[in-house]
């Protein structure tokens, strides 16, 4: 009996229970299902990791003011501003591994257009900004030295700025208002996307840090060149932790603390934070996938159920087969077909139902998925061993069935 006539007769065997097989299939539907899904959503939070990673710029350290301490109270980083603009020219200086240091200024305040307005952060830096940040400019031009010297009024706006105050045109040559000082756009920003702590980075205008200071924050910042914020990129090809102790060297230096006294700075190394949460995140694909794969076990325990009852439901059916020269490989051949289609059919519709219910989550949830073709693969082809993991002993139980006992059987 050659390979298509058992199909033929496996299919058949089938068809007559249809009920009982599609019952028989369900448990590996919904396990592929949930395997595809669960890698999906898995694969979705590690793409999302990934694109911060990009957004904020590969080898970024920064670096904040210092912290406060008052009364024996202490207000934490940033309650003090104990860097300063020098440092950060220093930093590029006196470090061969720093690509690019801009120091920061940051605040808030209004941005006007004609009758629309919007409430954002404003950043003055330098021009090395986005080269720390490797950040592009989408249309126009970025700021340059002759601007930070001059104390230009000119900005460049982030996405989300753009749209909220012209919608669809284009801003670059148009005069806004920011906090009531009228500066030209030069240029927009490519889109940057969500911070890892779910900040918009693209509700931003930069100004020349000269402009920022004189014009438009003013206040404490006029005085020492001081800033709340330096962005530092280090070359690519540099390990992170010595140049960070290198950074942290030059700094207590520059503020002349001793060694018994704390760094009234702070750096923090994104990249580190970045890797931890790609390895959480990678860790919770797997923890899905892991737990998901237990119902595709359980599918096959159903299979290798149903085969054994439809085993002995057939045995005069077998024992008249052998009667007229089937072989025993022959039988095993036909039961093994039945589980393993049963299991094939279950994982083609359960690709179809995990890559629904992945498109479902990413619409409604609005959560980030991404259906992977090696894990629909991997579930598919789980599911034809499945198939034949817990198909084999009731093909096998058949397939030894004594010709004689078989067509006694009542």
């Amino acid at each position: 009996m050659n390979f298509w006539a058992t199909l033929r007769a496996a299919l058949a065997a089938l068809r007559v229970n249809k009920l009982r097989s599609a019952l028989t299939m369900l448990g590996i539907i919904i396990g592929v299902g949930a395997v595809i899904a669960m890698v999906a959503v898995g694969a979705g939070a590690q793409a999302r990791v990934e694109d911060q990673i990009k957004s904020l710029g590969s080898n970024l350290i920064i670096i904040m003011s210092g912290n406060l301490t008052s009364g024996g109270v202490r207000m934490g980083f940033g309650s003090q501003m104990t860097i300063t603009e020098d440092d950060a020219y220093a930093l590029q200086r006196e470090i061969p591994t720093v690509h690019a240091a801009a120091p920061v200024l940051r605040g808030s305040g209004q941005v006007v257009f004609g009758n629309s307005n919007w409430a954002t952060q404003i950043h003055g830096t330098t021009a090395d900004y986005l080269e720390a940040r490797q950040w592009q400019v989408a249309s126009g031009r970025p700021l340059d030295q002759g601007m930070i010297d001059a104390g230009a009024k000119v900005v460049l706006l982030g996405q989300t700025v753009a749209k909220s105050l012209f919608g669809e045109a284009d801003p670059v040559g148009e005069t806004i208002r920011i906090r009531r000082v009228p500066h030209e756009v030069i240029g927009v920003l490519e889109r940057k996307g969500q911070s890892m702590v779910g900040q918009d980075q693209d509700d931003v205008v930069l100004i020349p840090i000269t402009t920022a200071r004189k014009r438009v924050l003013g206040g404490q910042q006029v005085k020492n060149r001081n800033v709340g914020s330096i962005s530092v990129r280090v070359r690519d090809d540099v390990d992170m932790g010595p140049a960070e102790q290198e950074m942290r060297d030059l700094l207590r230096q520059r503020h002349k603390l001793s060694a018994n006294q704390e760094d009234d700075f702070f750096l923090r190394n994104l990249s580190e934070v970045l890797a931890a949460q790609e390895a959480s995140s990678r860790v919770l694909a797997l923890l899905l996938a892991a737990i998901a794969s237990v119902s595709l076990v359980v599918g096959g325990i159903g299979i290798m159920n149903i085969m054994l009852v439809s085993v002995t439901e057939r045995t005069r059916e077998i024992g008249l087969r052998m009667a007229v020269g089937a072989r025993g490989r022959d039988i095993l051949t036909q039961f093994l077909v039945e589980a393993v289609t049963l299991a094939l059919i279950g994982g083609l519709i359960g690709i179809v139902v995990g890559a629904a219910v992945s498109f479902g989550v990413g619409h409604f949830a609005e959560w980030r998925t991404e259906v992977n073709p090696a894990s629909v693969l991997l579930a598919f082809g789980f599911s034809g061993a499945i198939g034949v993991f817990f198909g084999f002993y009731p093909a096998r139980k058949a397939a030894r069935l004594a010709p004689i006992d078989a067509l006694r059987h009542e």
